[in-house]
């Protein structure tokens, strides 16, 4: 089993109610809710919440750290919301917010168009884009999305990249 689910996950301010096979936490930001896999078990008592598996199969012990990791990640989310900043490096490349869609030029001959989550907002100054939202899984997966457009290349280091990526640069041809 997994030393995550071991312990109570302390919930704070944080409202923390499991019915239906559902997972609801709420907070000041927002609400959370997620299905909890039958095979897991979620009580909330005085100390926190606790995660255990129904029976003693490889996939339960599996998810129960999933699901603890799940449960800290609603639980921090709702209190204070997950933010990634991306950063687009290269010549004529920029982005912009048009409606509920992002606009990424970047060196194709056609303008790239993404579609923002209901739970993401995007803030672009410059070649900076910030992407918040309550739900980590949502963010990442969108500034994931964004990246794999042009992902930094190694050479010039021209593309989109996270704020704090380190890009191993390679040595380009020598001149003789």
């Amino acid at each position: 089993m997994s030393r995550l689910a071991k312990k109570p996950i302390l919930v704070g301010k944080t409202t923390v109610s499991v019915a239906g096979g559902e997972l609801s936490v709420k907070g000041s930001k927002g609400t959370l809710t997620k299905r909890v896999h039958p095979s897991i078990d979620i009580s909330v008592g005085e100390e926190g919440v606790m995660v255990s598996p129904k029976n003693s199969s490889r996939l339960a012990k599996m998810l129960t750290g999933t699901f603890a990791s799940h449960v800290k990640n609603m639980t921090r989310g709702v209190e204070e919301p997950f933010l990634i900043t991306l950063i687009l490096e290269g010549v004529g490349y920029k982005v912009e917010v048009k409606g509920n869609k992002v606009v990424l030029t970047v060196g194709f001959s056609h303008t790239v168009e993404l579609e923002i989550p209901a739970d993401v907002t995007v803030a672009v100054t410059k070649n900076v884009m910030k992407i918040e939202s309550i739900n980590k899984e949502s963010v990442g997966q969108f500034a994931a999305n964004i990246r794999r457009v042009k992902p930094p290349e190694p050479y010039l280091g021209k593309g989109i990249r996270y704020d704090g990526e380190i890009i191993r640069r390679k040595q380009g041809k020598k001149a003789v």
